[in-house]
């Protein structure tokens, strides 16, 4: 997921991250508490994203989540995201069963991070496929 920030100077920051859902559904992701897109995200909690896939036009779909975050460090939102982010990227050539996963495993990697969360306001889709190779 492309996850653009305000920068102070008012130009987006904009980074890919691994994302995942909150346990109410809610859409997210972890990072570590003192990076740039958290520090942007603090001061101005607006955000915008975007996840794509499609190798060649015909196929391209994606959606854009437009809304505003809020920032957490404490333990039960940052293992709440974690969990997911790491069900869902395994590795390559692995796979995980979410039960399989405990908490220890994702304290150590929740170390010195936070949890995002999204408050989604808008979301604009596409899907390219649908147009039947006529453009």
């Amino acid at each position: 997921m492309n996850v653009a920030s305000i920068a102070k100077d008012g130009r987006p920051h904009l980074v890919a991250m691994w994302y995942g859902f909150f346990a109410d559904g809610s859409p997210g992701f972890w990072t570590f508490n003192k990076a740039q897109k958290v520090v942007n995200l603090r001061r101005d909690p607006r955000i915008t994203c975007l996840v794509e896939s499609g190798d060649t036009y015909a196929e391209l779909r994606g959606v854009e989540i437009i809304g505003t975050v809020t920032v957490s460090e404490d333990e039960p939102d940052v293992l709440d995201i974690g969990r997911s982010v790491i069900t869902r990227y395994p590795g390559p050539g692995t796979t995980i069963d979410p039960a399989t996963i405990s908490d220890d495993i994702v304290r150590r990697a929740a170390n010195k991070r936070a949890a995002v969360r999204i408050q989604v306001e808008k979301i604009v889709s596409w899907d390219h496929r649908k147009l039947g190779g006529s453009y």
